[in-house]
């Protein structure tokens, strides 16, 4: 991988990590579009991987540095009673919306990695993670409940759903925050709301992630300028992830109505588009 190859990565890693179109589904897609050689899934590539899932983790817990701050707080017993009762219901929410993902994940790893390397199968899974959205978008408040402003507010319903949403993205294509955010709103959240529970979910999940696949490579001997390059992406990567995180909560504040249909429409455009291009380039 070139440093420009890297650097792209990079860029794309941090945006599309958060924003609900699919970090993994374009990390397939793109690169068999632009016929580079690399292998994600080569061990050589997991330093690279490992660091960029570290910039994203830093770039999360930084702009929602106060949220655990808070939250930590709160369940010491440091901001009084009423909080502390507010503090251990979040995260014993961001602990049920976790366990869907750990058991299916621990079941069925194995048969759902075939689908990691396909970039067509990829290209679709991204029409459906677009169809998904507008489908959310219909259906919010299925869940017998509407305008949710508060994570505070969520019950343990609204966070099993929300984890048994997390699953589906499993495939790659399908988005994680996408997915998570689609659970709240038919669970009657806002955007604002389940956004900012779908990116408290992510950091322990990424986090998660980065270490296990961080364990695998104590026995690699990597150079000093493979980890030169890793250490710059992780910086771009957790920049631009930062950056994406302040737009996307500003923006699903301010336009509830209808926040997820330009991501639905895009993904179901690059999804046709990659899969034509994916066709005629075989």
């Amino acid at each position: 991988m070139s440093f420009l190859q890297a650097i792209f990565i990079a860029i794309l890693q941090g945006a599309t990590e958060l924003f609900p179109v699919s970090s993994l589904g374009h990390a397939v897609i793109l690169p068999a579009l632009l016929h580079w050689s690399y292998d994600l899934h080569d061990i050589s590539f997991l330093p690279f991987l490992v660091m960029l899932h570290l910039g994203t983790s830093i770039a999360l817990l930084i702009f929602f540095w106060s949220d655990w701050m808070a939250l930590f707080r709160g369940t010491l017993g440091l901001e009084g009673r009423q909080i502390q009762r507010e503090s251990v219901h979040i995260l014993l929410l961001l602990v049920i919306a976790t366990i869907p993902a750990v058991i299916i994940g621990a079941l069925f790893e194995h048969v759902l990695r075939q689908f990691f390397g396909s970039a067509s199968s990829a290209a679709i899974f991204l029409i459906l993670n677009g169809l998904m959205l507008l489908i959310a978008e219909k259906l919010r408040g299925l869940g017998g409940r509407y305008g949710v402003r508060t994570v505070a507010d969520m019950t343990v319903r609204d966070a099993l759903v929300i984890g048994l949403f997390q699953c589906i993205a499993f495939f790659p294509g399908f988005s994680r925050s996408g997915a998570t955010i689609c659970g709240g709103l038919i669970q009657g959240l806002r955007h604002d709301t389940a956004a900012r529970f779908a990116f408290l979910m992510a950091e322990p999940v990424i986090l998660a992630a980065t270490v296990k696949e961080g364990l695998k490579m104590r026995s690699l001997h990597l150079d000093v300028s493979q980890l030169s390059v890793a250490f710059f992406a992780a910086l771009v990567a957790g920049c631009v992830a930062l950056l994406s995180t302040a737009f996307l909560m500003r923006y699903f504040q301010n336009h509830d109505k209808w926040a997820l249909s330009p991501f639905a429409y895009y993904c179901i455009c690059a999804g046709i588009l990659s899969s034509v291009l994916l066709h005629f380039s075989i």
